[in-house]
C-alpha cells in the first residue's frame, strides 16, 4: 500500500504548481490578450468579444508586468504593441460592434472615445469593420483580437482564418494604391489642388454631378470637417459621396482613403492678356442675366449653373475642372489669317484658307486676308455664351462672314482694279465690317489685304502682274531717264560753278599779277623814259663827239687831200690800199714767176715796167670814177651844221695853236 504521506505531498507540490501556473508575465513591448476558456455564464450569445465575463476573447488586456490569472480558465496570447510611425496613418479594422448601415461603407467612430478601450467602444455604439478614424503617429495598446491594425510596415493582428487573412491583405493593397499611408502633401511649388471623391454617405440627387460644399453653414461651424480630414463630422453637416466640389489646396491632410480618394489636378492658370470664362456644371439654376431678348443661353452670376457673368481675370485659381470648364479668352488683338501655310498665335485659323474670288473679269485668284479682332473682356462671357468658344465663332460665323463680303467685292471689280484699289478695299472692308463684328461682342480693329494669287497650274494671273509690273518698269524708267536729264544739267552746272569757282581764283591772281605788271611796266615805262632820255643825252653827246671826230677827221683828211693833191689822189691811194689788201687775202701772185721781155733788160727793169702797167691800168679804170666823185663833191652841198662845226673846229684848233 502506499504511503500516504507521499502522495499528499505530491497532490500539494501539483496544487502549487498549478496554482503558480495561473501567473503570467508579460514585457514591456508587448500586451497580453486574454482569452477565457470556460465560465459559468457560458458561451457568448451575439458578438465576437465576451463583455460580460462569458467564455471567449475578453475585451480587457494585460500590459507589461506580472499577472494572476486562474489556470486552465484562461490563456494568454502575448501580441506586440501596435506602433504607427512619424508621419504615416494606420488603419483600423475592428472585428465586433454594431452592423453598418446600408448606406455606410465605413464604421462611425462618432461616440467613440479611444480604441484602446474595447469595453467603452463596443458599449458605446462602435460599429464594426473598417473604422473611419485613422491612427497617427504613436505606440498604441490594442486589442488585436477586437481590431485589425493596416500600417504600411506591417499587418497587427491575431489571425484567426485563411479567408480573414486575405481579406485584411486586400483591403492593405487597395490602401497602399491609394497613397493612404501617407498624408496627402500639396507643395506651393506643385501649382497642384486635390480634388477629393468621397465613398461614404449618402449619394448625390437625382441630376447632381458633384457634392456642393458643406460645413460652411455657421449653424454647423461646430461640425466642419477640417478638409475632409474628420470623416463624421463632414457626413454629420451633410456631406454627400461622390466627388466634391471642394478642393484641397497647399498643405499636408491625414485623410482616411477608405473614406475619399484624391486625385490632384494643375491650377487653372489665367494668363497676362487673357480672361476665363467660368462655365459652370453645377449649381443652382440662376436668373438669366442676358435678357429675353437675347437666347443664345443663360449669363448666371458666380456660384450658380450656367455661364457666369464676371470673369476671371489673370492669376491663379483653385478651380474644380470637373465642377466646370474655365474658358480662356485673349483680350490682346487676334491676328486671324486666311492663308493655308500661316496660323496665327492663338491657333484659331488653323483651319482658314484663301478667299476664292471670282472677278468682274471672269478670273479667279485666291485672296489672302489677315483680320485684326479684340474681344473687350466684360464681353467675354457674351462670346462664349452665343459661340461656345473662339474657335467655334471663327470657323462658324467670321470665315463665311468675312468669305462673302470678299467674294462680293470681287465680283464688282476687275483684276487689275483688284489689285489697284487694295488699299481703299481695304479701308473700306474695315468701316463695313465693322459693325457686322460688333454684333456679334467683337471689335474689328483692321482688315488686311494680301496680294491675290492663281490657282494652281493657272498662269493667266501672273502674266497680267508681268505686264503690269513691264508696264510699271517703263514708266518709272521714263521718270528715271527725265531725273537724269535733270541731274545731268545740275551736275553741269554744279560743274560750271565749280569751275567758276576755280577759275575765280586764277582770275584773280591774274588781275592781281596784271596790276603787278601794269605797276612794273609803269615802272619801267619811267626806267625806259629815264633810260631813253639817258640814251638820248649820251647818243647826243655822243653823236656830237662823233660829229666833232667826224667834221675834225673830214676837216683833216680835206687837209690831207689838198695836201697831198685833192680827193683824185686820196681815192686812188684806198683804192690801192683795198687792191694791196685784197691780193694778200686771196695769195695771187701779182708779179709773174716768169717775166717773158721782148728786149733786153735786167729783171728790175721789167719789173718797174710791170708796176707801171698796173699803175696806168688801174688810173685808167678809175678815172671816170674818180671824175664823177669829185663832180659829186663839188656839186653836194655843205649843211650849215657842218659848216658851222668846222667853223668851230678851226676855231678850237686856232686856239689850240
Amino acid at each position: 500500500m502506499p504511503d500516504f504521506p507521499l502522495y499528499v505531498d505530491i497532490i500539494f507540490w501539483i496544487l502549487v504548481l498549478f496554482f503558480l501556473s495561473g501567473i503570467r508575465f508579460i514585457p514591456n513591448n508587448r500586451i497580453g490578450i486574454i482569452e477565457k476558456r470556460f465560465a459559468l455564464k457560458g458561451s457568448i450569445k451575439s458578438g465576437f468579444i465576451a463583455l460580460n465575463g462569458e467564455a471567449g476573447y475578453q475585451p480587457r488586456i494585460l500590459r507589461g508586468g506580472l499577472h494572476y490569472l486562474m489556470p486552465i480558465q484562461y490563456v494568454v496570447h502575448t501580441m506586440p504593441l501596435v506602433t504607427i510611425s512619424q508621419g504615416k496613418i494606420g488603419y483600423v479594422f475592428a472585428r465586433d460592434g454594431k452592423q453598418l448601415e446600408p448606406s455606410q461603407v465605413l464604421a462611425s467612430n462618432a461616440t467613440v472615445i479611444d480604441f484602446q478601450d474595447v469595453e467603452s467602444f463596443l458599449k458605446n455604439g462602435g460599429q464594426r469593420g473598417p473604422q473611419r478614424r485613422i491612427l497617427r503617429e504613436g505606440t498604441y495598446a490594442f486589442n488585436l483580437v477586437q481590431f485589425i491594425v493596416i500600417t504600411e510596415e506591417r499587418i497587427y493582428t491575431r489571425t484567426l482564418s485563411k479567408e480573414e487573412g486575405d481579406t485584411i491583405r486586400g483591403m492593405a493593397e487597395v490602401i497602399a494604391q491609394r497613397g493612404g499611408f501617407r498624408p496627402v502633401v500639396i507643395k506651393d511649388t506643385d501649382d497642384s489642388i486635390g480634388v477629393v471623391t468621397v465613398h461614404d454617405g449618402p449619394s448625390l440627387g437625382q441630376g447632381e454631378i458633384i457634392a456642393p460644399v458643406v460645413g460652411d453653414d455657421p449653424d454647423q461651424a461646430t461640425m466642419y470637417h477640417n478638409k475632409f480630414q474628420d470623416a463624421d463630422n463632414f457626413l454629420r453637416a451633410g456631406g454627400q459621396r461622390g466627388r466634391q466640389l471642394q478642393v484641397l489646396v497647399e498643405g499636408t491632410y491625414y485623410v482616411n482613403r477608405l473614406f475619399g480618394t484624391v486625385e490632384m489636378i494643375p491650377k487653372t492658370v489665367i494668363e497676362v492678356g487673357n480672361v476665363g470664362v467660368v462655365v459652370s456644371y453645377t449649381g443652382e439654376t440662376g436668373n438669366d442675366l442676358s435678357g429675353m431678348e437675347y437666347r443664345h443661353g443663360e449669363l448666371v452670376t458666380k456660384g450658380y449653373r450656367g455661364v457666369w457673368s464676371e470673369p476671371l481675370l489673370p492669376g491663379k485659381y483653385a478651380f474644380n475642372t470637373y465642377a466646370g470648364k474655365v474658358i480662356s479668352v485673349p483680350t490682346t488683338n487676334i491676328i486671324l489669317k486666311w492663308i493655308r501655310t500661316e496660323t496665327g498665335a492663338h491657333r484659331y485659323d488653323e483651319n482658314l484658307t484663301e478667299v476664292s474670288l471670282i472677278t468682274k473679269d471672269a478670273f479667279e485668284p485666291s485672296l489672302p486676308l489677315s483680320v485684326v479682332v479684340h474681344i473687350d473682356y466684360q464681353k467675354a462671357p457674351l462670346v462664349i455664351q452665343r459661340f461656345g468658344d473662339i474657335k467655334k465663332l471663327v470657323e462658324q460665323t467670321l470665315d463665311p462672314m468675312v468669305s462673302a463680303y470678299f467674294k462680293n467685292v470681287g465680283q464688282m471689280r476687275t483684276l487689275i482694279q483688284l489689285l489697284q484699289d487694295r488699299s481703299a478695299i481695304q479701308q473700306q472692308a474695315s468701316q463695313e465690317m465693322r459693325e457686322k463684328f460688333a454684333h456679334y461682342n467683337l471689335a474689328l480693329e483692321e482688315v488686311l489685304i494680301g496680294t491675290p494669287s492663281s490657282p494652281e497650274n493657272d498662269t493667266q494671273i501672273e502674266t497680267i502682274l508681268m505686264q503690269l509690273r513691264s508696264r510699271q518698269v517703263a514708266e518709272e524708267q521714263v521718270e528715271t531717264y527725265a531725273q537724269q536729264e535733270k541731274a545731268a544739267v545740275k551736275e553741269r552746272e554744279l560743274r560750271e560753278a565749280q569751275s567758276r569757282a576755280q577759275m575765280q581764283t586764277k582770275l584773280t591772281e591774274a588781275e592781281l599779277n596784271i596790276n603787278i605788271q601794269t605797276d612794273q611796266g609803269k615802272a619801267e615805262y619811267q626806267r625806259s623814259i629815264q633810260q631813253a632820255q639817258q640814251i638820248r643825252a649820251l647818243a647826243e653827246a655822243e653823236a656830237e663827239k662823233i660829229a666833232r671826230i667826224g667834221i675834225a677827221q673830214a676837216l683833216a683828211t680835206e687837209e690831207q687831200v689838198r695836201a697831198y693833191g685833192g680827193p683824185q689822189f686820196q681815192v686812188t691811194q684806198q683804192v690801192m690800199n683795198r687792191f694791196a689788201e685784197a691780193i694778200q687775202q686771196s695769195g695771187v701772185d701779182v708779179v709773174p714767176r716768169i717775166v717773158v721781155s721782148g728786149g733786153s733788160g735786167s729783171g728790175e727793169g721789167g719789173g718797174s715796167t710791170s708796176s707801171s702797167i698796173m699803175e696806168g691800168l688801174l688810173t685808167m679804170l678809175l678815172s671816170e670814177r674818180f671824175a664823177a666823185m669829185e663832180k659829186e663833191s663839188e656839186q653836194a652841198p655843205r649843211s650849215a651844221e657842218a659848216d658851222a662845226l668846222r667853223e668851230q673846229i678851226r676855231k678850237d684848233m686856232e686856239k689850240k695853236k
